[in-house]
C-alpha cells in the first residue's frame, strides 16, 4: 500500500520463525601487539547488543513499520529454577536470553518464547575501527522437544498473520521445519524462507526460499551464468514444489525466478559495502512486508533490494527504516540511465511510480545526433506527467529505418546523452521496428509521438487505450531534423574537399 507518497505497511502482520541469538559488540582501538601472543590488543571502551538470526528478521519488519510476532527458543537460567513475576511463577531467562527480550520488548515485538537449558545463541564480535578481528560464538543445539513446541506454537499462531517468515540458522530450532510449512498450507499463508544448509528437501512445499549463490551452488552445482542459475532453479523448484526461488548474489544483485514469469534479474544498487552481517535478514524481511502488502514478487524483491543497499553500509547487524528505504526507492527512480536499465527492472519501477499516483509517459524514436529540437520536444513530453520513458531504437532498427549510414552515433552513446537530460527519467532500448511489444509490456498512461500521425496509426495505441491510457501528438519544432544536420554536414565536407581540390590544383 502507498499512502502520501510512501510505503504504508502498518497493516502487515507477519509471523516470524527461527532461530535467535544475541549479538555481543564490543568495539576500541588496537594500537599495539600483544607480548603475550602476536595479536592486537584491544582496549575496549564501547559494549553493544543487538538482535541476530529470526530476530533480527523480526527487528526490521518492525522498522519498516509493519507487525512482527517472533517465535524462538532461548535459553532457560537453570541455577535460578523459577522465578516470579507479574505473569506468575516462570522460569527465569539465562542473561543473554534477559537481554535478548529486553531488546524485543523495547522494539515492542511480540515475542512467543520456548525456554530451553541448552541456553540463549550468543556471538561475541570484538571489532577496532569498524574491522571485525575475532568471533567468538557461545552456543548448544538446541533439544529436539524444544524445536517441537516451538512447532506447535507455529501451528497454534500462524492462521492470524499475512505471512510466514523461517529464518534457518542451522542452530536447531527448526528441525521440524516441514510441520511449520504444513500449517501455514492448511491455513492458506504463504511461507518464505530464509534456508541454511544443503538438505533443501526440509522446505518442501514452501512459497519461496531465498538461498545465496554459494547455498544454491552447494545445491544444484556451479551455476557459469544467468542462463545456467535460472534453468538449475527452475528444476530446484519442480522438484520441491516452490512456486518461486530468489538467489541472493551479493555484488551481482539478485535472480527471482518464478513458475509463471519471466526470470527477473536486478543489478546490486550498493555502492560501498561495510559489513553484510544480517543482510540477509533484511532481505527477508523486506520481501515479506512487500509481498504481504500486496506487491507482486517482483516489486517485493526490487524493495528488497533496495533495502540490502542500505544495510550493507551500516557496520554490524542492523536494520532499515521505512524511512531509509522510501529515500533509496525515489532516490534510484529517477536517471537510471542506459547502464543499469532493463524491461524487467523499467517494468517495476514504472508500477511502482503509478502506484504512488505519478502519471508516466512514454515517447520512442531513433534520437540519432541529439539537437534542441530534440530536447523542446522532450521538454513537452515530460509536461504531460510525473515521469518520462525514452524508447530507443537500438543501431540495427535505425539501419532498417534510415539506411545502413545511419545512425551517426551508437545505441550506448544516444541513450547517455538522453539519460543526463533533466526531463528523461528513464531510458530503454528495443530491438524491433516498432515498440509496440515494448509499451504494451510497460503500460504507460500517456503514450507521445512527434509528427504528422493520427492517434490510431501510433504503435501501441491500442494498448495504451485499452489499459485506460491516453494518446497524444505533438509537433517536431519546425527547422530542426537530423536528416537535415547530416545532409549539411555532408554538403559542408564535399565543398571542403572541392576547395581543397581547387587549392592544389
Amino acid at each position: 500500500m502507498v499512502k502520501d507518497g510512501t510505503h504504508d505497511f502498518s497493516q502487515v502482520k507477519v509471523l516470524v520463525v527461527g532461530d535467535v541469538m544475541l549479538d555481543q559488540y564490543w568495539s576500541g582501538r588496537a594500537g599495539r601487539i600483544s607480548p603475550e601472543a602476536p595479536v592486537p590488543v584491544v582496549n575496549v571502551h564501547t559494549q553493544e547488543v543487538r538482535a541476530g538470526g529470526a530476530a533480527n528478521v523480526a527487528m526490521n519488519i518492525m522498522s519498516l513499520g509493519a507487525k512482527a510476532h517472533l517465535l524462538g527458543v532461548i535459553g532457560q537460567d537453570v541455577s535460578t529454577g523459577i522465578t516470579e513475576n507479574q505473569q506468575g511463577i516462570q522460569p527465569a531467562l539465562d542473561q543473554y536470553g534477559v537481554q535478548l527480550n529486553e531488546l524485543m520488548q523495547s522494539a515492542q515485538v511480540e515475542c512467543g518464547w520456548v525456554l530451553s537449558p541448552s541456553g540463549t545463541i550468543c556471538k561475541l564480535r570484538v571489532l577496532s575501527h569498524h574491522q571485525q578481528l575475532i568471533r567468538m560464538d557461545f552456543e548448544t543445539t538446541v533439544p529436539e522437544v524444544a524445536a517441537q513446541a516451538l512447532a506447535l506454537k507455529v501451528a497454534e499462531h500462524v492462521a492470524h498473520y499475512d505471512v510466514l517468515v523461517v529464518s534457518d540458522y542451522a542452530k536447531g530450532s527448526l528441525q521440524f521445519v516441514e510441520q511449520m510449512i504444513a500449517s501455514a498450507k492448511q491455513a492458506n499463508v504463504p511461507v518464505l524462507v530464509d534456508p541454511k544448509g544443503l538438505a533443501f528437501e526440509r522446505y518442501r512445499g514452501a512459497s519461496l526460499i531465498k538461498p545465496n549463490q554459494s547455498e544454491f551452488e552447494a545445491v544444484v552445482g556451479h551455476a557459469v551464468n544467468s542462463q545456467t542459475l535460472v534453468s538449475a532453479a527452475n528444476e530446484l523448484m519442480q522438484r520441491l514444489d516452490l512456486e518461486a526461488l530468489l538467489v541472493t548474489r551479493s555484488e551481482h544483485g539478485m535472480a527471482l525466478v518464478t513458475r509463471n514469469d519471466a526470470p527477473y534479474l536486478l543489478s546490486s544498487q550498493a555502492q560501498e559495502v561495510f559489513d553484510v552481517t544480517g543482510a540477509g535478514d533484511t532481505v527477508i524481511a523486506a520481501l515479506a512486508v512487500g509481498f504481504a502488502s500486496g506487491m507482486s514478487l517482483q516489486s517485493a524483491t526490487h524493495l528488497a533490494n533496495q533495502a540490502a543497499s542500505i544495510v550493507v553500509r551500516k557496520v554490524g547487524t542492523s536494520t532499515v527504516s521505512k524511512a531509509e528505504l522510501d529515500q533509496a526507492i525515489k532516490a534510484s527512480m529517477r536517471h537510471k540511465g542506459y547502464v543499469a536499465m532493463n524491461e524487467d527492472e523499467l517494468l517495476t519501477l514504472v508500477q511502482m511510480a503509478q502506484r504512488n499516483g505519478e502519471r508516466v509517459v512514454m515517447t520512442n524514436g531513433c534520437f540519432d545526433l541529439l539537437h534542441s529540437g530534440h530536447v523542446r520536444y522532450l521538454n513537452e513530453a515530460a509536461g504531460l506527467g510525473d515521469r518520462l520513458i525514452v524508447a530507443v531504437n537500438t543501431d540495427a532498427s535505425v539501419q532498417i529505418l534510415k539506411g545502413d549510414a545511419r545512425p551517426i552515433v551508437g545505441v550506448q552513446g544516444r541513450m547517455e546523452l538522453l539519460s543526463a537530460l533533466s526531463c528523461v527519467d528513464w531510458v530503454v532500448a528495443f530491438n524491433e521496428p516498432t515498440p509496440e511489444r515494448l509499451i504494451c509490456k510497460l503500460q504507460p498512461d500517456v503514450l507521445v509521438k512527434g509528427g504528422d500521425y493520427k492517434p490510431a496509426e501510433i504503435a501501441g495505441a491500442q494498448c495504451v487505450w485499452a489499459s485506460g491510457g491516453q494518446v497524444e501528438v505533438l509537433s517536431f519544432w519546425d527547422g530542426y531534423s537530423t536528416t537535415r544536420l547530416v545532409d549539411k554536414i555532408t554538403a559542408a565536407k564535399k565543398q571542403e574537399q572541392r576547395t581543397t581540390t581547387d587549392a592544389k590544383a
